[in-house]
């Protein structure tokens, strides 16, 4: 099992010196990957429900109003200058865009960025993609797509590709087109980077299973969740179906987790019904977890290491390596 963590990039935890703290610190307690989200403005009104809440609001993840000035509230780096800002203040871990709203920015542009971050990376990039939920951001952006978001993803998949394999790239789709030009660099990692597809509706599995190398959902998606072994391993079914039907292996897709709500190794965390959730309870009975995730094929797992501040943060980061880590 590899594991990973969020790198605060918006909120008050936001800035140069944290950000480079906690890629430091994650990578130095032996980290596998660390990750950052993906929003370029946050519009102050929203009515599209957002997929992991119950309510359906939007969390504003590390934000606080209460703790920011009016200038400050939706602030968000922009995740792809990010990821090459860590990049040069780490040198081993993986750096994952989850996931990069592939409709947000325009595809050869796009497909240059994350090829130059794996170089200058030296092939450390993963390609986390989605397809966005929020049409008031796509509406601030100019875009008129939010519909024909699936449909624009998938072909932007397949023109990175193109652009980062062929000595000579053309494509010809309905939302990009290009030919008769060179595209340098290509990535290091070979034939390109990791593609993880976020995401746990059915378009994303049959996503994952046409054009993931990894699928990649998050468990607490109160529409489709994925918050035990047994809904899990339900969903891996899921996906094998449509791997079936693209004529693919199982075995040449990689599961990976985001449990970022639920981790807990003091407290166990209680459902309904009155058992413990995943990944709550003991530091045994989170490894416990972990194990049983392992056995059903999950081999990358984000837990949640947020707190009130970086120190608390990196301190839940440390006690994860200790007291769980250790025991698996």
């Amino acid at each position: 099992m590899k594991f990973g963590f969020e790198v605060p990039t918006s909120g008050v935890f936001a800035g140069p010196d944290s950000l480079a703290r906690v890629a430091r610190h994650g990578e130095q307690i032996g980290f596998d990957y660390l990750h950052i989200g993906d929003h370029l403005v946050v519009p102050r009104s929203i009515q599209s429900s957002y997929p992991y809440s119950d309510s359906g609001a939007f969390l504003g993840e590390w934000s606080s109003k209460e703790s920011q000035g009016e200038d400050d509230q939706g602030l968000h780096f922009e995740q792809l200058t990010t990821l090459s800002y860590l990049a040069a203040h780490t040198n081993k871990i993986n750096l994952l865009s989850s996931v990069c709203i592939l409709p947000y920015r325009q595809p050869v542009l796009t497909a240059k960025i994350l090829a130059t971050i794996d170089v200058l990376s030296n092939g450390r990039l993963i390609v986390g993609c989605g397809a966005g939920w929020m049409e008031e951001e796509f509406e601030a952006l100019g875009l008129d797509t939010f519909k024909k978001r699936g449909s624009v993803t998938n072909e932007y998949i397949d023109a990175f590709r193109e652009l980062w394999t062929s000595p000579n790239p053309t494509f010809k789709g309905e939302y990009v087109s290009f030919s008769d030009i060179y595209f340098a660099p290509k990535p290091i990692q070979k034939p390109y980077p990791p593609i993880w597809i976020g995401g746990e509706s059915p378009a994303a599995i049959r996503r994952a299973a046409n054009y993931g190398d990894v699928w990649y959902p998050f468990g607490n998606n109160p529409q489709y969740p994925l918050d035990t072994i047994d809904r899990l391993k339900n969903g891996i079914e899921k996906l094998n179906c449509k791997l079936d039907e693209a004529d693919r292996d199982i075995n040449k897709i990689g599961i990976a987790l985001s449990a970022e709500m639920w981790y807990s190794d003091t407290d166990p965390i209680f459902d309904e019904n009155g058992n413990r959730k995943l990944l709550t309870g003991e530091p045994s009975q989170v490894a416990e977890d972990i194990y049983n995730l392992a056995e059903i094929g999950v081999s990358y797992l984000t837990l949640d290491y947020k707190g009130t501040d970086i120190d608390e943060t990196l301190y839940k980061m440390e006690r994860f390596t200790k007291l769980v880590k250790a025991l698996l």
